[in-house]
């Protein structure tokens, strides 16, 4: 059974810096590609940031280039989300996702529940 952990979310200011983490079980995670979607209030499921599992090989949004980091640990299992210079455009409910290759992850074969960031003006 796959399992997608996240954590890290909470409210913060805007101008601050915040790391998401999501752990994963139940899955080859060193050959699977993992990404960050998020869901604002009344807005469509957005994708956010994707990390194949060849490392060197990332995917950001245009709202997430230059102010978002995604990375993984192999040895944890694990994929992170650094976000700097949050805006409250930026608050939603963060899912990690994942699928076999970085291509197939705009439609992820799995989901994490999510993890709320609220950022105030």
């Amino acid at each position: 059974q796959v399992q997608l952990v996240e954590s890290g979310g909470r409210l913060v200011q805007a101008g601050d810096s915040l790391r998401l983490s999501c752990t994963a079980s139940g899955l080859a995670f060193s050959r699977t590609a993992m990404g960050w979607f998020r869901q604002a209030p009344g807005r469509e499921r957005e994708f956010v940031a994707a990390i194949h599992w060849i490392d060197i090989i990332t995917k950001y949004a245009d709202s997430a280039k230059g102010r978002f980091t995604i990375s993984r640990d192999d040895t944890e299992n694990a994929v992170y989300l650094a976000m700097n210079s949050l805006q409250p455009e930026d608050t939603a409910v963060y899912y990690c996702a994942a699928h076999d290759t970085i291509v197939a992850l705009t439609t992820p074969k799995y989901w994490g529940q999510g993890t709320q960031v609220t950022v105030s003006s």
